[in-house]
């Protein structure tokens, strides 16, 4: 039985936290121990679903809660530092036109003064961005307009939010309780309303259940929709890449790969046509902006020494080169380890590499990893250390923000650096730990726990091994259509 069958998912029982995580039935001490193996179970409405649901609004409210002291002084004062409230959305309705009633990429900031800057995303950012504007009354002061933007962005980033941690339980399959780390990440309540990066991010869980589903056209399409929202999606085609060529399945990639380009062209060139400089500012914008917060770049250019003196260009080259020579490494490890990872833990592992030899990392970027870092690796003490990670990164990036435009009441520079290597580190070191559990997939909570080969693999999923870089001799695949879909349900076992 594979738990991709939905003729059979109903008869799969649901992975109990306190049975499986050590540590969470180390806690569950506290409320009499760990879930009992007879226990009766699936007789309540609250499915493991709709309280990780639940979960998540909870995030989302607390979340605005604590951006409450920045909107009541209408993010203008030092208090969206020193309360680490700060948010970009009010910003920018005032900085990108957005206020003005203009239409990022097609209205040229050059034909009305340079009154405002374009907008630096990709185009479907910029079309949110846009959407949310339309609905903020114009006769308000500005500062009144900008605090209802921000109101309708939350409201927004909550539905997004919702379903993310949806699509990410359905993906878990019979881990849904994963779903949870999604849903009360410290990343998902700071960061949420901080940009409009869950657009992106949704759309890429998306895809992922998607493909869990056996849809690699439909799968493709998110993911290149996500592209258009922010680069990073793409990336997932490298982990596709490198799982499919190991397990035979070139032409599902070749499937996901293709439709994921024409749905990025779709959105993007009718844009480019109308205003080719409007299209291109986010692209220009990336490739001409030196080393910035939260990047290795920015402690190394800092250091006094010959790095200090790397221009921008250099760093470019830099952050490229050793990017592709990681992704080689996934290469090797793909395709050496004695089993063939998970599609989830490559998805990380190449999200989770972009991010640490990255010219920028901002705080909202934690967005990307949060849903890849359950799926790769549900283990709730790693995920919850190196949230505190994060967490403390977030904090001092605005005192040291507040430093910087007020020497002497902030975070200092040396503080701040502690903090940037603390939190690259944390990354590094879960993704260590993804390694790890590839090369000894005993380590695996996935497939220790379910005894199912890749249960978000989608046709990769019980595939044999085609391509390898050890010595054993290749299987002969199964031959299995790529059109072979399975039905989009979102039905799930009841047990808790």
């Amino acid at each position: 039985m594979t738990l991709t069958d939905p003729t059979q998912r109903s008869r799969t029982r649901v992975v109990a936290p306190s049975q499986d995580d050590p540590w969470v039935g180390s806690l569950s001490g506290l409320i009499g121990g760990p879930l009992g193996r007879f226990a009766l179970t699936g007789r309540s409405w609250w499915t493991p679903i709709r309280v990780v649901l639940l979960m998540v609004v909870v995030t989302c409210s607390l979340g605005v809660l604590a951006d409450q002291p920045c909107r009541a002084d209408d993010w203008t004062s030092n208090r969206q530092y020193t309360a680490a409230c700060y948010s970009d959305v009010p910003h920018l309705f005032r900085l990108r036109g957005l206020a003005q009633g203009f239409v990022p990429y097609l209205d040229d900031p050059a034909d009305h003064h340079n009154s405002y800057e374009q907008v630096e995303y990709p185009v479907l950012t910029g079309a949110l961005m846009y959407a949310e504007s339309l609905v903020v009354p114009k006769s308000w002061v500005l500062n009144d307009r900008a605090r209802f933007y921000y109101d309708v962005n939350a409201v927004v980033v909550a539905i997004l939010a919702v379903f993310l941690v949806w699509v990410t339980a359905l993906t878990a399959g019979a881990r849904p309780w994963d779903a949870a780390m999604v849903a009360l990440a410290p990343g998902m309540l700071l960061t949420a309303t901080l940009n409009w990066d869950l657009l992106a991010v949704a759309l890429t869980a998306a895809s992922m259940f998607l493909w869990s589903r056996r849809h690699p056209a439909w799968a493709g399409v998110l993911l290149g929709l996500g592209a258009s929202a922010k680069l990073y999606p793409a990336l997932l085609f490298v982990a596709l890449f490198i799982v499919c060529l190991r397990a035979g399945r070139m032409r599902a990639f070749a499937v996901a790969a293709g439709s994921g380009a024409a749905a990025w062209f779709a959105v993007n060139v009718p844009v480019m046509l109308a205003n080719p400089s409007g299209w291109a500012h986010f692209y220009v914008m990336s490739r001409e902006r030196g080393a910035d917060f939260g990047s290795i770049w920015l402690v190394l250019t800092d250091l006094h020494g010959p790095l200090s003196r790397l221009t921008t260009p250099q760093v470019n080259t830099l952050a490229a080169m050793i990017f592709a020579f990681g992704c080689l490494g996934l290469v090797a490890l793909g395709l050496g380890a004695r089993r063939r990872p998970r599609f989830a833990q490559l998805a990380f592992l190449v999200v989770a590499l972009f991010l640490l030899v990255n010219k920028v990392n901002s705080p909202q970027y934690v967005l990307w990893l949060i849903p890849l870092a359950a799926l790769a690796r549900p283990r709730w003490r790693d995920f919850l250390l190196w949230s505190a990670a994060q967490f403390i990164y977030f904090i001092a990036v605005w005192w040291y923000i507040l430093e910087i435009g007020d020497p002497g009441k902030g975070l200092p520079e040396g503080g701040y650096m502690v903090a940037v290597l603390l939190q690259l580190g944390a990354t590094a070191a879960y993704a260590g730990l993804v390694v790890r559990d590839v090369l000894a997939p005993s380590h695996d909570p996935v497939r220790s726990s379910t005894g199912a080969d890749d249960p978000g693999g989608g046709v990769l999923d019980n595939a044999p091994d085609v391509v390898t870089a050890s010595n054993q001799v290749p299987q002969r695949p199964r031959r299995e259509p790529v059109h072979a879909a399975k039905p989009l349900t979102g039905d799930m076992p009841n047990d808790a």
